[in-house]
């Protein structure tokens, strides 16, 4: 990536792109300002072990000239569930496997990456999609790079300042979902499941709320990423907890819809 040498070299725009198994979603950001100037999910199937990232996102850099323009600052977001929160206290930068093999599995060949939260004293360690990073190499030099739950974690963490209230929060991505919970600033839980059903959504809400003696009559819930109420998944969410609500996003000055802004509630932290 070019970089700026000096204040009327700047362009002040800032490239965030997210990357899954399922596509890519991007925006643009006009940092002066601090608004988003646009926002855009692509679709490119499903990825597995054989796709060749080259052609599934070459059209998109092609259909998109957005993709290929000059940017102050680029920032790649990498979302799976392949990642854990480990406090700085026990934490050890030599031993990343040996924190994600709890909840994941890990091979000698997987490359480990962590992004600190200095503010919360913890750390994310994560795979990255290593081969996404290659590509995006060739395309841009260089570029910063974070997990998509270091985001959401971070700013949920943030937004829960003065607030002695115990709330869980649910990020819906399209084959998997985390539970956070969150009091005043402590992270006290942090898990993430697979899900095909809605049935198996609210299992996993269920059995954590019970591991952790949370009245579904009483708790608060709080649902964000790819969700509305007209989904089933809200449906059957709202049938069991009471005081099930969807994120409120009128803190986010911009023009996009409240639906937006909660499916790209990461990408409009990063």
């Amino acid at each position: 990536m070019w970089q700026n040498s000096s204040v009327i070299d700047k362009m002040y725009k800032k490239l965030a792109i997210q990357v899954s198994l399922n596509g890519l979603s991007f925006a643009t950001f006009d940092t002066l300002m601090n608004k988003p100037l646009q926002i855009q999910k692509i679709d490119v199937g499903k990825v597995n072990v054989t796709s060749k990232i080259e052609d599934l996102f070459t059209e998109a850099f092609h259909n998109f000239p957005e993709l290929k323009a000059s940017y102050d600052e680029i920032t790649i977001i990498h979302s799976n569930n392949l990642s854990t929160f480990v406090p700085s206290a026990l934490f050890d930068e030599e031993y990343l496997g040996s924190y994600l093999q709890f909840n994941t599995k890990v091979f000698e060949t997987d490359f480990f990456a962590f992004d600190e939260l200095p503010n919360y004293e913890m750390n994310n360690v994560y795979i990255p999609y290593v081969n996404m990073n290659n590509y995006f190499i060739d395309q841009f030099g260089t570029f910063d790079y974070k997990h998509a739950n270091t985001i959401l974690v971070n700013k949920l963490l943030d937004l829960s300042k003065n607030n002695e209230e115990q709330k869980m929060f649910v990020h819906i991505s399209d084959s998997h979902f985390e539970i956070i919970i969150i009091q005043n600033q402590k992270l006290q839980l942090y898990n993430s499941f697979e899900y095909k059903t809605p049935e198996d959504l609210i299992y996993y809400i269920l059995f954590t709320a019970e591991q952790l003696h949370l009245n579904p009559e009483t708790f608060k819930l709080e649902l964000l990423g790819k969700i509305s109420e007209d989904d089933t998944l809200y449906s059957i969410v709202f049938k069991y907890i009471r005081n099930t609500q969807l994120f409120d996003v009128s803190f986010m000055q911009n023009s996009l819809t409240d639906t937006e802004k909660r499916e790209h509630f990461i990408l409009l932290h990063s």
